[in-house]
Protein backbone atom coordinates (compact mmCIF):
# COMPACT_ATOMS: atom_id res chain seq x y z
CA UNK A 1 0.00 0.00 0.00
CA UNK A 2 3.23 2.43 1.08
CA UNK A 3 4.56 1.95 -2.25
CA UNK A 4 1.34 2.58 -4.23
CA UNK A 5 0.77 5.64 -2.41
CA UNK A 6 4.68 6.54 -3.38
CA UNK A 7 3.49 5.87 -7.19
CA UNK A 8 0.20 8.32 -6.70
CA UNK A 9 2.26 10.78 -5.24
CA UNK A 10 4.60 10.77 -8.04
CA UNK A 11 2.22 10.60 -10.86
CA UNK A 12 0.28 13.68 -9.50
CA UNK A 13 3.19 15.66 -10.99
CA UNK A 14 2.52 14.48 -14.57
CA UNK A 15 -1.28 14.81 -14.00
CA UNK A 16 -0.33 18.26 -13.24
CA UNK A 17 1.35 18.87 -16.46
CA UNK A 18 -1.33 17.71 -18.33
CA UNK A 19 -3.85 19.62 -16.40
CA UNK A 20 -1.46 22.59 -17.14
CA UNK A 21 -1.74 21.91 -21.05
CA UNK A 22 -5.73 21.46 -20.80
CA UNK A 23 -6.02 24.60 -19.06
CA UNK A 24 -4.53 26.38 -21.64
CA UNK A 25 -6.43 24.74 -24.41
CA UNK A 26 -9.75 25.44 -22.38
CA UNK A 27 -8.72 29.45 -21.76
CA UNK A 28 -8.30 29.43 -25.96
CA UNK A 29 -11.64 28.17 -26.53
CA UNK A 30 -13.36 30.14 -24.55
CA UNK A 31 -12.74 33.29 -26.62
CA UNK A 32 -14.40 31.58 -28.91
CA UNK A 33 -17.49 33.46 -30.25
CA UNK A 34 -16.26 36.60 -29.80
CA UNK A 35 -13.61 39.55 -31.76
CA UNK A 36 -10.98 38.60 -29.80
CA UNK A 37 -11.72 34.58 -30.27
CA UNK A 38 -12.28 35.09 -34.37
CA UNK A 39 -8.99 36.97 -34.45
CA UNK A 40 -7.09 34.12 -32.40
CA UNK A 41 -8.65 30.93 -34.35
CA UNK A 42 -8.23 32.64 -37.79
CA UNK A 43 -3.99 32.94 -37.67
CA UNK A 44 -4.38 30.25 -35.20
CA UNK A 45 -0.71 29.17 -36.05
CA UNK A 46 0.59 32.62 -34.77
CA UNK A 47 -1.83 33.10 -32.15
CA UNK A 48 -2.09 29.52 -30.26
CA UNK A 49 1.79 29.61 -29.67
CA UNK A 50 1.90 33.12 -28.60
CA UNK A 51 -0.80 32.59 -26.11
CA UNK A 52 0.91 29.57 -24.96
CA UNK A 53 4.04 30.92 -24.27
CA UNK A 54 2.75 34.11 -23.02
CA UNK A 55 0.71 31.47 -20.40
CA UNK A 56 4.00 29.69 -19.97
CA UNK A 57 5.69 33.10 -19.20
CA UNK A 58 3.12 34.19 -16.27
CA UNK A 59 3.16 30.98 -15.06
CA UNK A 60 6.94 31.08 -14.37
CA UNK A 61 6.42 35.04 -13.17
CA UNK A 62 4.15 33.94 -10.70
CA UNK A 63 5.69 30.99 -9.86
CA UNK A 64 8.99 33.31 -9.17
CA UNK A 65 7.07 35.73 -7.39
CA UNK A 66 5.97 32.91 -5.60
CA UNK A 67 9.51 32.15 -4.42
CA UNK A 68 10.47 35.27 -3.31
CA UNK A 69 7.53 36.35 -1.44
CA UNK A 70 7.15 32.40 0.00
CA UNK A 71 2.59 32.29 0.08
CA UNK A 72 3.34 28.90 -0.36
CA UNK A 73 5.63 28.03 2.26
CA UNK A 74 3.57 30.77 4.58
CA UNK A 75 0.22 28.34 3.28
CA UNK A 76 2.19 25.11 3.96
CA UNK A 77 3.18 26.19 7.78
CA UNK A 78 -0.70 27.29 8.41
CA UNK A 79 -1.64 23.74 7.13
CA UNK A 80 0.76 22.00 9.31
CA UNK A 81 -0.43 24.13 12.51
CA UNK A 82 -3.92 23.02 12.04
CA UNK A 83 -2.96 19.25 11.41
CA UNK A 84 -3.12 17.74 14.92
CA UNK A 85 -0.48 14.83 13.72
CA UNK A 86 1.81 17.36 12.78
CA UNK A 87 1.90 19.75 15.64
CA UNK A 88 2.44 16.61 17.87
CA UNK A 89 5.80 15.68 15.37
CA UNK A 90 6.98 19.15 15.37
CA UNK A 91 6.43 19.40 19.64
CA UNK A 92 8.32 16.31 19.84
CA UNK A 93 11.34 16.89 17.35
CA UNK A 94 10.98 20.43 20.03
CA UNK A 95 11.90 18.26 23.13
CA UNK A 96 14.40 16.19 21.20
CA UNK A 97 16.19 19.17 20.30
CA UNK A 98 16.04 20.66 24.14
CA UNK A 99 17.51 17.26 25.23
CA UNK A 100 20.30 17.43 22.63
CA UNK A 101 20.90 20.95 24.01
CA UNK A 102 21.05 19.44 27.54
CA UNK A 103 23.18 16.81 26.54
CA UNK A 104 25.93 18.47 24.91
CA UNK A 105 26.01 21.29 27.67
CA UNK A 106 26.33 18.45 30.09
CA UNK A 107 28.99 16.66 27.36
CA UNK A 108 31.12 20.00 27.40
CA UNK A 109 30.90 20.72 31.47
CA UNK A 110 32.39 17.10 31.78
CA UNK A 111 34.97 17.63 29.04
CA UNK A 112 36.14 20.40 30.88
Amino acid sequence: MIRWKIYFDRSRMYIGYIQFFLIGIVFLRSFKGNHWGDLIFKYAIISIPIALILFVFLSLLLGYMDTKLGFREEELRNLSKSNPIMMEMLDELKEIKEKLNTLDKKTNENVL
